[in-house]
């Protein structure tokens, strides 16, 4: 194979590689400089094939080694016909070769033998119209590779080739250099050009930090003049550079594979897996620009996940991807940090998972490890699931959201502001108002903070900024256009007051349209502090709903000091300073009354709300059902107007509404459960009865309305435009179809 013992690649030769590979490829490509805040990110128009708009559900057979001798393929053909599957991820190659490879060093598997296991899968998937997909992994390799290609290994930072964590007998692979460049773009292309798939998915390809290998140091010295990072800090300027160098180095990999297979299959795209969006390591609006869909692998959860994380996550990536397919790749097993792979968890935890991904927008992918079966539990769960989603996809494709509130989520945030604290400094601010909304039955979606521009945010009423510290002057003045066209913005704690590398400001970007200034002093952690509720100057505020008989609640923990600028028309709630917990006889407040306000409140042209403190994130911190009566009052004031889809009666449900070409849609999921914040579930507990008020266009009618999980028609009310129908019970999911 060409390369073989070769000098370290250098980006030039890898970008010619990519002209050369295909021309006509019409491939985006990250210019120099453009990434993590320095400029804006732009979605580009990607053509969409129809194999990859076409498919309402996916499955994916992810082969083990000794499949080929164990596993009962005409199994799984006749599952994916009773799944109704439409499009289909097979094992290729990578890791493990499926078929009979001719590329040196492209290890097959040892139990092939003489046979295609790849090709047949294709064979028998073509059969019935599926759209193909052909799975890639390149994250590891064996001895022989080592010993031929050294270099081709990852090197850590003491210069070790780096061991597989899980399979010490395996090597990790250098994903910057000639493994990924060449050997992986010569196994893509002999995938294409054999088999003609509509697509390669490549899963771990996006290397495992930072590599120390001869062509990483040549080339980082090259790009930087700087040598590689002995940190990962997110202050670290070397880093930073490593974390540009990467991300271009990576999209140029992409356009390389792309321009690749396209060359022999013109119709054809690769498709990266991806995982977290907010806290992802690449940039999702160039992953967005080079695929014509994207997969969130999130496949299930763990830990004290809450079963809406997978809404979240859809809505994150339905932010970028501009009406293309945005699919929501779920196991069937448990997912937990002890990886038991080959285990099944309960049909309701997958059920739960599942319809709140579809609730949201996503398309499901079932993902199924070992083409051995060691439990067939989930199986008719499964089946059931897409069996109504095939008997329901008028309801589910062409979908385009009613919700006016929008939640900024910001990567650079993450990477420049939060870096190894990202969880904490970033995610459960918005974690909280994502729990907050949902509880309050609230429907939303997610804005990426590089789409800040008008176009994008036109649905937009509202949009909240939950501690969005990084923000460029740009940014801030796409957020100051925003409201003097009229928008609505609520920001908590310090958003804005770094740029968008992370730097500190002297004073907070937004501070005019907060109408505040920073001192330049914080406090926190506080302890036993409180905020006063002002009933007696402003007794009628309709920031006191729910909290009438409450002279006050409690605090956040961490808030940034502020001086307002103006006089402000109204100050609803107001500072009572932390006082000792302990010893008990000391527990008095020594400043029983501030003038100093929790809430700053401005009406410039829309309607602004300015938390200085973290109640979001104290919030999803200890769940104070003050906290949420806080934020839902200061959300209705701001945005001042009914929601498309009001739901009234009992429990914990996630309600998200949709206009198609002929109907409305509004789709129930019903949380409430002693096992939401901790899975996985083992049962349902119905709740109900339910009132759904739907305001319709002044020009649309509505001809009837159905139940689509009870499969039965329900009575319409109107009053004028709106619309109420009475949904006597949900148990998991429900959705309300109007057609019209």
């Amino acid at each position: 194979m060409a390369g073989m013992n070769r000098p370290p690649y250098t980006r030039r030769e890898f970008l010619q590689s990519t002209a050369a590979a295909g021309s006509g490829a019409a491939l985006a490509r990250v210019a120099p400089g453009a990434l993590w805040g320095q400029a804006p990110s732009a979605l580009a128009s990607v053509s969409v094939p129809a194999w990859a708009s076409r498919p309402m559900r996916w499955f994916q057979l992810t082969l083990v080694e000794n499949d080929p001798v164990h596993y009962d393929p005409a199994f799984w053909l006749d599952y994916f016909k009773r799944t109704r599957s439409e499009g289909v991820c097979l094992s290729g190659g990578g890791c493990v070769a499926y078929y009979p490879t001719e590329i040196p060093f492209h290890h097959r598997s040892a139990w092939l033998g003489n046979r295609d296991v790849l090709g047949e899968l294709i064979t028998g998937s073509r059969q019935q119209g599926m759209s193909i997909l052909v799975r890639t992994d390149p994250h590891a390799t064996y001895n022989d590779v080592k010993q031929a290609h050294p270099d081709w290994i990852a090197v850590d930072a003491e210069g070790r080739p780096r061991r597989h964590w899980a399979s010490p007998e395996m090597w990790l692979t250098c994903a910057y250099g000639p493994y990924n460049f060449e050997f992986m773009t010569a196994v893509h292309k002999e995938i294409m050009t054999r088999y003609r798939v509509d697509g390669l998915f490549h899963n771990r390809w996006d290397g495992e930090g930072i590599c120390y290998c001869v062509h990483c140091v040549t080339n980082f010295r090259a790009a930087t003049g700087m040598d590689l990072p002995r940190t990962t800090s997110a202050q670290d300027p070397v880093y930073r550079a490593w974390r540009q160098w990467r991300e271009q180095w990576l999209m140029s990999l992409l356009d390389l594979w792309n321009a690749t297979i396209r060359a022999v299959n013109p119709d054809s795209h690769d498709i990266p897996n991806g995982g977290s969006v907010a806290l992802g390591s690449l940039d999702v609006i160039q992953l967005a620009n080079r695929a014509p869909m994207l997969v969130a692998d999130r496949q299930g959860r763990s830990g004290l996940a809450e079963p809406w994380l997978i809404g979240k996550v859809a809505r994150e990536y339905r932010a970028v991807m501009g009406g293309r397919s945005v699919i929501g790749l779920f196991s069937v097993g448990l997912e937990e940090p002890y990886r038991w792979k080959d285990s099944v968890t309960s049909n309701a935890e997958i059920r739960i998972w599942v319809f709140d991904a579809i609730a949201n927008g996503m398309i499901p992918w079932c993902s199924k490890f070992s083409g051995t079966l060691h439990d067939e539990r989930w199986l008719g769960g499964v089946e059931d699931i897409y069996v109504w989603t095939e008997k329901n996809r008028q309801y589910l494709a062409e979908r385009q959201p009613l919700a006016h509130v929008g939640m900024v989520y910001s990567q650079q945030t993450a990477w420049n502001y939060g870096g190894k604290e990202a969880q904490a400094k970033v995610e459960n601010y918005a974690l909280g108002w994502c729990q907050a909304l949902i509880e309050s039955r609230i429907q939303f979606e997610m804005v990426h903070d590089h789409l800040l521009d008008a176009d994008h945010l036109t649905p937009y009423k509202t949009l909240i900024l939950p501690n969005i510290a990084a923000l460029s002057d740009a940014q801030c003045d796409q957020l100051r256009a925003f409201v003097a066209r009229g928008g609505n913005l609520i920001a908590t704690y310090e958003t804005s007051l770094y740029d968008a590398s992370g730097a500190r400001r002297k004073n907070l970007g937004l501070a005019d349209l907060f109408g505040v200034d920073w001192t330049g002093k914080q406090e926190g952690p506080m302890r036993n502090s409180y905020i006063r509720l002002e009933h007696k100057a402003l007794p009628h505020s309709p920031f006191f709903a729910g909290l009438e008989d409450a002279p006050r609640i409690i605090n956040g923990v961490y808030r940034i000091e502020v001086t307002p600028r103006e006089k402000f028309a109204e100050t609803p709630f107001t500072l009572i300073p932390s006082y000792p917990d302990l010893p008990m006889e000391e527990v008095y407040p020594r400043v029983p009354r501030t003038d100093i306000s929790c809430l700053y409140l401005r009406q410039p042209a829309g309607r602004v709300a300015y938390f200085p403190f973290e109640i979001d994130r104290t919030f999803w911190d200890v769940l104070c059902a003050d906290h949420l009566k806080m934020m839902r009052n200061t959300l209705r004031w701001t945005t001042s107007e009914p929601q498309a889809v009001e739901v009234e009666g009992p429990g914990l449900l996630e309600v998200t509404a949709w206009r198609n070409p002929a109907s409305f849609t509004v789709h129930l999921v019903n949380l409430t459960n002693p096992m939401t914040m901790k899975g996985p579930y083992r049962d349902f507990y119905a709740v109900g009865p339910l009132t759904v008020k739907l305001k319709l266009p002044a020009a649309v009618r509505a001809r009837q309305a159905r139940l689509l999980v009870a499969d039965k028609p329900v009575a319409m009310e109107w009053s004028g435009s709106a619309l109420t129908l009475h949904v006597p019970s949900v148990l998991d999911h429900e959705v309300v179809a109007i057609d019209i």
